[in-house]
C-alpha cells in the first residue's frame, strides 16, 4: 500500500509521505549492500517503507480520548495484512483485545510468523486473527475499527464503498467509531515515480496510471538497492481515487452521525508537514497530504 510512515507524511510531496526524487532511476553503480532483491522479503520491506503502527495507535487513543473521554478496549483492524497494528494494540495495554481480517491467508500466515511472534504468549489470547471478508456481517461488535493505508479504495464504486460503511457501522458499539485514512493532493492526479531512499534499500512509490474519467488508479511499489537489483511491483494497487467530500457525504448515508477529518499542521521553518493531525474544515490546496476521518457512530 502506499506510504503511510504517517508521523512523517508531507503535505508538500507529491504523494503521502514521501520525498519527491522525479521519474527517473538513480545510477545503477553496482555497490556493496546488505540488502538485495533476492535476500530481501517484501513483507519486510512493506512494514519498514509504510507503517508506523506506534503513531497510528497513538493517533486511535487521542481520538478516543478527544470524542469519548475514554480509551478504546477492543479494536478490529479491517484489511489487516500482517496485522502489525493489532499487534502493537495488544501490546499497548493489558486490557485491550484485537480482530484482525484480511482475505489474504498468506499474509496472515507471515504476519504470525513474525509479528504475533513478538507478543508474549498469554498476551497472544488476546488477538483474533480471520481470514474473512470484512463485509461478512458479525455477531461481536467492537468499540473501534480502522481500515489504514487507503486500503477501501479498493472499493471502487460508491455502492460497494456505502456498503462497507454500513456493515462496519452495524459492527460497533453504540458509541463505537470507524477510523480511516486518505491521501490526495494536485499530484496523486499525476502519473509520476518518486524515491525515499531507506536503510539498505530504496522505497518507490509508482503512480503508474489515473483515469480522470472514473477516478481509477494504478499503483505499484517497487524496492531497489544498492547492487542495481530491484524487486519490481512488489505490491500492486487498483483503487479508486476518492476525495475527502465524498468519503464523508458516504459515512453520513452509511448511519455516522458525525465524521471529522484531521489534518496535519505545518512545520514553520521547513514548510513541510509537521505529523500532528487536528480537527479541521479547511485544508491547504498542496501537492500532497495525508488525512484521517473519525467517523462517530
Amino acid at each position: 500500500m502506499p506510504t503511510k510512515s504517517a508521523a512523517a507524511a508531507s503535505k508538500r510531496s507529491p504523494s503521502p509521505s514521501r520525498t519527491s526524487a522525479g521519474k527517473g532511476r538513480r545510477a545503477a553503480k553496482p555497490k556493496r549492500a546488505w540488502r538485495t532483491a533476492k535476500t530481501s522479503d517484501r513483507h519486510e520491506l512493506y512494514e519498514l517503507s509504510v507503517q508506523n503502527v506506534e503513531f497510528e495507535v497513538d493517533f486511535i487513543d487521542k481520538a478516543w480520548k478527544t470524542h469519548r473521554g475514554r480509551l478504546a478496549s477492543t479494536l478490529r483492524e479491517d484489511f489487516c495484512g500482517t496485522f502489525a497494528a493489532a499487534v502493537e494494540w495488544v501490546a499497548r495495554r493489558p486490557t485491550n483485545i484485537a480482530m484482525a481480517i484480511d482475505l489474504d491467508r498468506s499474509v496472515l500466515a507471515w504476519g504470525r510468523k513474525r509479528n504475533l511472534a513478538k507478543l508474549e504468549e498469554e498476551d497472544r489470547e488476546r488477538i483474533d486473527i480471520r481470514n474473512e471478508d470484512v463485509m461478512r456481517p458479525r455477531i461481536e461488535k467492537v468499540d473501534c475499527i480502522v481500515a489504514m493505508n487507503f486500503s477501501y479504495y479498493l472499493f471502487k464504486r460508491r455502492e460497494q464503498l456505502l456498503a462497507y460503511f454500513r456493515s462496519a457501522h452495524a459492527s460497533l458499539v453504540r458509541d463505537g467509531m470507524l477510523i480511516i485514512d486518505s491521501y490526495g493532493g494536485s499530484d496523486s492526479f499525476r502519473e509520476l515515480e518518486e524515491e525515499r531512499h531507506l536503510d539498505g534499500f530504496t522505497y518507490v512509490w509508482d503512480q503508474n496510471h489515473y483515469n480522470p474519467i472514473t477516478g481509477d488508479v494504478v499503483n505499484h511499489i517497487h524496492f531497489r538497492f544498492p547492487d542495481g537489483s530491484e524487486m519490481r511491483r512488489a505490491f500492486s494497487y487498483h483503487w479508486r481515487l476518492w476525495t475527502l467530500p465524498e468519503l464523508q457525504e458516504a459515512l453520513a448515508e452509511a448511519g455516522f452521525r458525525r465524521s471529522t477529518v484531521y489534518w496535519e499542521g505545518t512545520d514553520r521553518k521547513t514548510g513541510e508537514g509537521n505529523g500532528v493531525f487536528r480537527p479541521s474544515k479547511r485544508g491547504e490546496a498542496c501537492e500532497g497530504w495525508i488525512a484521517y476521518i473519525v467517523a462517530e457512530r
